[in-house]
């Protein structure tokens, strides 16, 4: 039966037909034929198989060795710095194009931890860096229009965020792949975490979990409910569209996936499931506008910045890094209260002559029992007048300075040059241009006094309130210039080369900012203490607080010479040219000062509690130029004691508000009091004792009968012709026998 059929075949073959034997391939198999040659066999795919791995595989060690960890983009490590005032809760303001503030894992409430997890990852801890089953399933229902989805493990977000980009090419998908990789074996989960939440956008202009946190609930997120932690993880699948603020029309969307984001914390054991049915879905707060450079927060902002790299804390370029949570001693009442007493008494009185276009307003607060500065007042606005005014060195102090070449008289248990101890009571000479005298005759100096007025003899305590120049320059030449040069370094005001050795300081040539000044009246409120004044509270930077400079209070002058002269500066508050601050309601030592040309008024005043400095200057926008104050402010001439005083008196006023007037604790040098009976001649020469006795606070009206009764008239009405120009060097004799001693100040001359 077997060969039939090919018997058969062959009777039908034509005569000498062989059939032809079929075609073996090199193992000696017949070769497949028509379409069994397309037809892959199992050795084929197999070798396809094998060789695929080999390429993946062998690409992957490729990858993994070819793409390093890169470093960080600068965008995902900007971050801002935040400012608060002295609360440390209210926020003052941010700086920084970023607004980002990176947290630990620690100060994230761990519910929002949990929810970030359950919308994003909800295996985050227990599975690989990445999921080639969740990219393939976002894949395929990205293609059948199922949503576009990433499929990205939160560990691949992190690398998405932080060292690459946004862009949706292939060759950052790759990137990516590999980095997570890596990066999952050189960080712990928390880690990753903690830096994803870092790095993430919520919308609003925030970046991180912590700038969500304040944007949308204005708390910190160690401070998230469940349902507000839950609300910021549904933002991270589409910030902008499920700002239910911004697009209330949405609110059916974002509560769909909040439900699913809670949902997912029940299903993964992270939130009871009785506690899950009583969370209401949350009300996020109205946007706020970024706390910007507006108003007094640039001036504020700057001049902590520029305390920070003076006092070596932080340098400008690690703080432009940002990340720092600055907690600053400005309170934000008393704050206010500068503000609202500047505008009222020097802004809203402002006219339309020229000289009232150059109207600027600076000031200082500080608390003399802690050297804290309270508060300050830069300017109308640092976006249109961006110099500081508070902090600025380019006008001189006026009479301001007096009361330190009197501080510095006790100090030094200086003498006149007739050997009488110089005190409250003691009796100069205070004709106008009278010379000055040292040990060998006239010095080369004769200052002007206000209005050329000859006030003859006439005591310390009086030349103070009415601001003689011709006493205060011979004290200074009395005293000796270098030791009054010692003693105003020593109260805290820094080294100047306009503090010049020479009587002529006495009429104010000192150029010195508001809050210089304020340092050393603050000084002198201590009781002769310094402290260093300080502008920050405390500085915190990825959890840890920075170090801050040691302010230990030193004895910079003695007691009594602290005291003493503040009596005297009562005395100027109770009949002199200070005496509006009397309008605070608060027993109070203070001083005025006028500089040369009038371009420029200060007041200078301390209650036992707070040491203020207010000056209003005159300046050309256009030029930069100093120029004369003279018709602003609805006055012929801005004085010490108009508006630099009155904003003095409205803001201590509002300041203490509430809190109960104290007096001076004052111990006095001897011979400070007056005796019962008024002298008929000068005192004679006394030593002060080493241990002053505790006396009266303040200096008896009752004076001499010598010294003229006059009270000075607060508003000058005439300016001498001569008035001494500043120079850098000793006096030079003028022709008339006068002097070029330095000039400013009020020499040219001062209402005080």
């Amino acid at each position: 039966m077997s060969d039939e059929p090919e018997q058969q075949k062959s009777s039908n073959a034509s005569p000498g037909w062989e059939p032809r034997p079929p075609a073996l391939n090199r193992r000696g198999r017949p070769k497949r034929t028509g379409l069994g040659r397309l037809i892959p066999t199992w050795r084929m795919v197999t070798s396809t198989v094998i060789v695929v791995l080999l390429i993946c595989i062998g690409g992957f060690f490729i990858g993994y060795a070819l793409v390093p960890i890169p470093n960080p983009n600068a965008a995902a490590t900007a971050q801002s710095n935040v400012y608060f005032y002295a609360d440390g809760k209210t926020e003052l303001a941010r700086d920084g194009e970023i607004n980002r503030e990176n947290v630990t894992l620690a100060q994230i409430a761990k519910t929002a931890q949990y929810a970030a997890l359950s919308a994003e990852d909800r295996g985050f801890y227990h599975e690989s860096a990445v999921s080639p089953k969740a990219m393939i399933r976002a894949a395929w229902n990205t293609v059948t229009g199922k949503g576009k989805q990433s499929g990205s493990t939160i560990t691949q977000q992190y690398v998405k965020n932080y060292y690459l980009n946004q862009e949706q090419t292939a060759l950052r998908k790759v990137k990516e792949f590999f980095i997570a990789i890596k990066l999952d074996r050189n960080e712990t989960k928390d880690e990753i975490l903690e830096g994803y939440l870092n790095t993430s956008y919520f919308g609003r202009n925030s970046y991180g979990i912590q700038a969500a946190s304040q944007a949308y609930f204005s708390k910190d997120a160690d401070k998230l409910t469940t349902a507000e932690g839950a609300y910021l993880a549904t933002l991270l699948n589409a910030p902008s569209e499920y700002d239910v603020v911004a697009h209330p029309q949405n609110i059916p969307k974002a509560e769909a996936r909040w439900n699913y984001v809670l949902d997912g914390m029940v299903k993964e054991g992270w939130l009871n499931a009785a506690e899950r049915a009583t969370i209401k879905f949350p009300t996020p707060g109205k946007p706020k506008p970024a706390a910007s450079k507006t108003g007094q927060r640039g001036y504020l902002i700057e001049a902590v910045n520029d305390y920070l790299a003076d006092n070596n804390i932080i340098d400008a370029e690690t703080l432009r890094a940002g990340g720092y949570r600055i907690v600053t001693t400005i309170q934000k009442d008393k704050e206010d209260a500068f503000v609202a007493a500047t505008q009222k008494k020097v802004y809203d009185q402002l006219g339309t002559t020229k000289a009232d276009s150059y109207v600027r307003a600076g000031g200082a607060s500080i608390d003399p029992a802690t050297g804290k500065v309270v508060a300050m007042y830069g300017g109308i606005d640092y976006t249109k007048q961006y110099v500081n005014n508070a902090t600025r060195t380019d006008y001189q102090v006026g009479s301001t300075f007096k009361p330190y070449i009197f501080a510095s008289a006790v100090q030094n248990n200086s003498q006149t040059q007739d050997g009488r101890t110089i005190t409250p009571r003691t009796i100069y000479d205070g004709d106008n241009r009278r010379p000055v005298i040292g040990p060998n005759g006239p010095v080369g100096y004769a200052p002007p006094n206000e209005d050329q007025k000859n006030y003859g003899d006439i005591t310390v305590t009086k030349a103070m309130d009415n601001s003689v120049n011709a006493v205060y320059a011979q004290m200074a030449q009395d005293v000796g210039p270098d030791n009054v040069v010692n003693t105003v370094h020593a109260l805290g005001l820094p080294d100047t080369k306009t503090l010049n050795a020479y009587p002529s300081m006495a009429l104010g040539t000192m150029q010195a900012s508001p809050l210089a000044m304020a340092q050393g009246y603050a000084t002198l409120a201590n009781h002769g203490k310094y402290i260093p004044y300080t502008l920050v509270e405390k500085i915190t930077k990825d959890g840890g607080d920075l170090s801050l400079p040691k302010r230990d209070a030193k004895q910079a002058i003695p007691r009594e010479a602290a005291d003493t002269t503040t009596s005297i500066l009562q005395s100027v508050v109770d009949g002199g040219t200070a005496s509006v601050a009397q309008e605070s309601g608060r027993t109070s030592a203070a001083k005025t000062g006028t500089i040369d040309d009038d371009k420029a008024a200060w007041f200078a005043g301390y209650t036992p509690n707070l040491a203020t400095v207010v000056a209003v200057m005159g300046q050309n926008s256009d030029t930069g130029k100093l120029e004369s104050l003279n018709g602003a402010l609805g006055v012929p001439r801005v004085n010490g004691g108009g508006a630099p005083g009155e904003v003095w008196a409205a803001y201590t006023e509002a300041a203490l508000s509430g809190t109960e007037d104290i007096d001076f604790d004052l111990e006095l040098q001897d011979g400070a009091t007056a005796p019962t009976e008024a002298p008929s001649t000068p005192p004679t020469s006394s030593t002060p004792s080493e241990t002053p006795s505790q006396t009266p606070s303040r200096t008896p009206s009752q004076t001499p009968s010598q010294t003229p009764s006059e009270t000075p008239s607060e508003t000058p009405t005439e300016t001498p012709t001569e008035t001494p120009p500043e120079t850098s060097g000793p006096p030079t004799l003028l022709p008339s026998g006068g002097a070029v001693g330095g000039g400013g100040g009020d020499g040219g001359p001062d209402e005080g």
